[in-house]
């Protein structure tokens, strides 16, 4: 007679054991991001290598700039997956008063048309593009995280009176909605996703509904304003055609007829890696905003619904680092971070099926572009930091603690539970108590 120990276990127990161990967010977040920036590194490749070859004769041209690109991330990554709190902590302020100051000099810039010159190398504000040298960037990208350190570093702060509008307002709202506005004025998508992200650190602070729903109200005023008060043809002509792409096929419903005929073609399981043809210059910005749909055309159904998966297990390890980990501020960044990035990505799916009108946004870890790549990745390095600051993580790490090599080279141990910035944990949970959702 078999008994109840000897009695194999089923694909769910296994999956629980597994989840149960002290580090399984930490593997969780280094696989389904690792998995993703290698879908996008081989997705950019066949996406432009067409492309490249006929404009430069060398089709690895775009995907080894991307690839670059990555090796700066994996840095940024390791970079900030060794930085205790109290450095994320101290950064937010300088860094969100850069992020104003570049995003007032792309204002300024955008309007009459500034060039500055340090050193001999020129600076040249472009729409949402920033040139600086031969070199271009997008500031609004490091603005996110910006965002994230300083609002989380304040909410912390103020965390007694968060049912005060008064606190709130002097100098929460006015700099968040300062450098929103300056986002937004060129690139309303990704002020979306800062929105969302800052909308998603206030409901994790434990900010009062009817403040929330204030906020909300104002944001969508704003945001009307945006589209109809400041002249920009490409946001009318993206409204417009919104509803019926297929009453302008060839200008404005262009990028989405090309679009859900890249994703009509490619079925259940694609047309075969490599083979998509809309990317040959039918469909624009194939490598970048519309990347999901040569994912589609190619790979089919099946391959989105992995990439989705994968994003979806990205969003699990990250909500599962901010409900575990001790100290309030890792959990609002962890939170507001994995909201940031699972939002964008969201956010791409449903604009290249036509949920949402055109935004502009790319894909995390997988669109061509390096601004996005380094800093999305640099955030996954600042997750995997409090990942491994997670009490069953800390104590097991300190129980089989990495050789000396192990420290250097890849990360210092974590503080056990209880010491350093975990002791300011509050009393209950941020966002569970009454007086913060009155």
């Amino acid at each position: 007679m078999t008994t109840a120990s000897a009695r194999p276990a089923t694909p769910l127990a296994a999956w629980r054991g597994l989840l149960a161990r002290p580090l399984a967010s930490y593997y969780l977040l280094l696989a389904s991001v690792g998995l993703l920036v290698a879908i996008g590194l081989v997705m950019v490749f066949s996406a432009t290598s067409v492309t490249a070859y006929v404009k430069s004769g060398n089709a690895f041209a775009v995907v080894t700039k991307q690839a670059t690109w990555a090796v700066l991330g994996l840095i940024g990554f390791w970079l900030f997956q060794r930085l205790p709190v109290r450095t994320y902590r101290a950064l937010g302020t300088p860094l969100v008063i850069v992020a104003i100051c570049v995003q007032a000099f792309m204002f300024v810039g955008g309007l009459m048309g500034g060039k500055l010159s340090f050193g001999g190398i020129q600076v040249d504000a472009q729409g949402i593009w920033l040139h600086i040298g031969s070199m271009q960037v997008q500031p609004a990208e490091f603005a996110k995280l910006a965002l994230v350190l300083w609002a989380a570093e304040l909410l912390v702060r103020k965390r007694d009176v968060l049912d005060q509008p008064k606190e709130l307002a002097a100098p929460l709202f006015p700099v968040a909605g300062l450098l929103l506005g300056l986002v937004g004025y060129h690139d309303l998508g990704t002020m979306l996703c800062m929105l969302a992200t800052f909308g998603a650190l206030l409901w994790i602070g434990g900010v009062r509904l009817r403040i929330l729903g204030l906020l909300l109200a104002t944001c969508t005023a704003a945001i009307l304003a945006l589209i109809w008060l400041i002249p920009s043809d490409y946001r009318e002509a993206r409204l417009k055609s919104f509803w019926h792409p297929e009453l302008d096929p060839t200008e404005t419903g262009l990028q989405a007829m090309q679009s859900y005929y890249a994703i009509g073609r490619g079925g259940w399981f694609g047309v075969g890696l490599g083979a998509s043809s809309l990317k040959w210059g039918y469909l624009p910005e194939e490598a970048n905003d519309f990347i999901y749909a040569v994912i589609a055309e190619e790979l089919g159904v099946v391959g989105c619904a992995v990439v989705l998966a994968l994003f979806g297990v990205l969003a699990y390890a990250g909500l599962r680092i901010a409900r575990r980990v001790a100290d309030p501020f890792r959990r609002l960044a962890a939170g507001s971070a994995t909201i940031w990035l699972a939002g964008q990505a969201i956010l791409n799916m449903c604009v290249v099926i036509g949920l949402v009108p055109i935004t502009g946004v790319t894909l995390p870890f997988i669109s061509a572009g390096g601004s996005s790549l380094v800093v999305s990745l640099a955030a996954v390095g600042m997750l995997a930091s409090f990942a491994r600051a997670e009490p069953e993580a800390a104590a097991a790490l300190h129980a089989r603690p990495p050789g000396k090599w192990g420290r250097l080279l890849w990360a210092p141990l974590p503080p056990l539970p209880g010491n350093g910035a975990d002791r300011a944990a509050p009393r209950q949970r941020s966002g569970t108590s009454s007086k913060g959702r009155s």
